[in-house]
């Protein structure tokens, strides 16, 4: 590895360590009411914006305030992150939405993510594994609702992966020719396509 990369890496993962300490990832907690507290301050507001590439839909909404989840929320981003091929709606792990946003503010950037893909059912799952070259997982996260396909527009693809290895919050897939970064809230593991 070259002296630059070593270097962006190691400015990554400072990053990565600051955002964390400054976002405090939860444990994921049901909420005592859909609406976030109106004495709570802005800091404590978790914030997501997505724009669907399939489906040409766009989501921008605050998913959690401080420890807890806003279930009115959390069910909008299940139905916007459905398979987009069978229209099936699947559970998202609330803790990929954190990832997702300790990742956005280890970037620096406030633009949306572009969702390639979500949550996957079984049926699709299995159809996209024997139709393509390999690159779909027989027990695919998807299928849990645990990983998502993204991209940010005006963010270099490696340096996107390189963010996402810095949080060691999960696995991280680079897929350069399709132009998405995996990320997932699995174990910590790396991969490219």
């Amino acid at each position: 590895m070259n002296s630059f990369a070593s270097s962006r890496r190691s400015m990554l993962r400072a990053g990565a360590r600051l955002a964390l300490a400054a976002v405090a990832l939860p444990l994921a907690r049901p909420a005592a009411a859909d609406a976030p507290d109106a004495a709570a301050p802005d800091a404590l507001a978790r914030r997501l914006a997505f724009d669907h590439t399939h489906t040409g839909e766009q989501l921008a909404l605050t998913y959690a305030v401080g420890e807890r989840y806003l279930p009115a929320a959390l069910g909008d981003l299940n139905h916007f992150l459905r398979d987009h091929y069978s229209g099936e709606v699947g559970n998202m792990d609330p803790q990929l939405f954190d990832l997702l946003h300790t990742l956005r503010h280890t970037l620096g950037c406030s633009a949306p993510f572009q969702v390639i893909s979500a949550y996957r059912c079984p049926a699709t799952n299995d159809r996209l594994r024997t139709s393509r070259d390999g690159g779909v997982a027989r027990r695919s996260l998807h299928m849990d609702g645990k990983a998502m396909d993204v991209r940010i527009e005006g963010v270099a693809l490696a340096d996107l992966r390189d963010a996402a290895l810095s949080l060691q919050l999960g696995g991280v897939g680079y897929y350069p020719r399709e132009q998405f970064v995996h990320v997932d809230t699995g174990r910590v593991r790396s991969w490219a396509g």
